[in-house]
């Protein structure tokens, strides 16, 4: 399974989504190729921790940051792989769109955020542009993202949530132990301080996905 961890904006936690997918699949037996498409190379930067401080199972990881490369490459090496796990920068650019063409399952993490909800549009409309491209729809699905521990913004972008998407409850909040543990190249049952509440809706997430 290829999946793409998309969206037009920045700062809603691709990467940290992406890290948890690739290294929980890894955790289960699964030959998993994570792939950074994102000029920052924060994945990348990361797995390259997870490897200096030996951690177990090991990650392939790969930066490709243009249409052609991640197209060839997923054509070349896509099928040595169980799963791929693509994270795309927070833009819309020539490997968003590559990814989108590219992959079986797409996942846009959102926070409960005005800004953050209206931007679903825009990746709503690239998603409709690349099924032009393809034989098969794309399953969309959209997940909450440092959700609020109370309040009713949480309802408020869940009920926002605009078509392609489907949205994959429940969400994750906003929890530092994520975070941490993502910056060492570790998902959240790894981490050095490990959350209950993380681990969980990490695993709830993990098994929404991949049962797609």
């Amino acid at each position: 399974m290829i999946i793409a961890v998309a969206h037009t904006k920045g700062g809603v936690g691709k990467t940290t989504i992406a890290l948890n997918l690739a290294i929980e699949r890894a955790r289960a037996g699964r030959d998993v190729w994570l792939i950074d498409a994102d000029r920052q190379g924060t994945a990348q930067a990361a797995i390259a921790q997870r490897a200096a401080d030996d951690l177990s199972p090991p990650l392939a990881c790969s930066q490709f940051t243009t249409a052609a490369t991640l197209r060839d490459q997923l054509r070349l090496q896509g099928p040595k792989f169980d799963d791929v796990v693509i994270d795309v920068g927070g833009r819309d650019g020539e490997a968003l769109r590559a990814a989108l063409v590219l992959a079986d399952v797409v996942l846009t993490p959102f926070a409960p955020r005005t800004f953050d909800v209206w931007a679903l549009e825009d990746i709503a409309a690239l998603i409709k542009e690349a099924e032009a491209y393809r034989a098969e729809p794309i399953k969309a699905f959209a997940v909450i993202n440092q959700a609020d521990s109370r309040g009713g913004d949480n309802e408020a972008a869940a009920a926002a949530v605009v078509e392609p998407f489907k949205l994959i409850s429940p969400g994750i909040g906003r929890r530092k132990s994520i975070a941490d543990a993502a910056g060492g190249g570790r998902s959240a049952a790894e981490a050095v301080r490990r959350d209950p509440k993380s681990v969980a809706e990490i695993e709830a997430l993990v098994s929404q996905v991949f049962s797609m």
